[in-house]
């Protein structure tokens, strides 16, 4: 692994957002649908987000390209906050924690939430008895 000054990508196709005061869950192919409904509660809330805006590098191979990456699944920019979901399996969870602290400690300054699967079924519990 070689160590390298961050370069962090910017993912603006994804989001689709030009000229939107609000994104929609449903202007956005996601890639799981957890992430479709957090995305609704957030609508319902009226919360500004950007659907994986960017793609933090958390190590590079021999010739300085991107060997790991990591994609937060939302960002809110009122808030200056990333939120990753993971409502899968513990090894999946495991994985993302890991990668969790590498870009913690590489982009000290981006603050990122992640959300495990009981979080999310409160949240929608939450946004159901609404």
């Amino acid at each position: 692994m070689i160590n390298k000054v961050p370069n962090i990508k910017n993912n603006e196709a994804k989001t689709k957002k030009i000229d939107i005061e609000f994104a929609s869950a449903d202007r956005i192919n996601f890639a799981h649908e957890s992430e479709r409904e957090f995305a609704k509660i957030l609508d319902f809330y009226r919360i500004k987000w950007e659907y994986e805006p960017k793609t933090f590098p958390l190590e590079w191979d021999k010739d300085n390209i991107p060997a790991e990456s990591f994609t937060p699944d939302f960002y809110l920019p009122d808030h200056n906050l990333y939120i990753e979901l993971t409502t899968l399996n513990q090894k999946l969870v495991t994985k993302k924690n890991q990668k969790l602290k590498k870009l913690r400690k590489l982009y000290p300054d981006i603050n990122i939430k992640l959300f495990y699967k009981k979080d999310f079924h409160s949240l929608i519990f939450k946004y159901i008895k609404k």
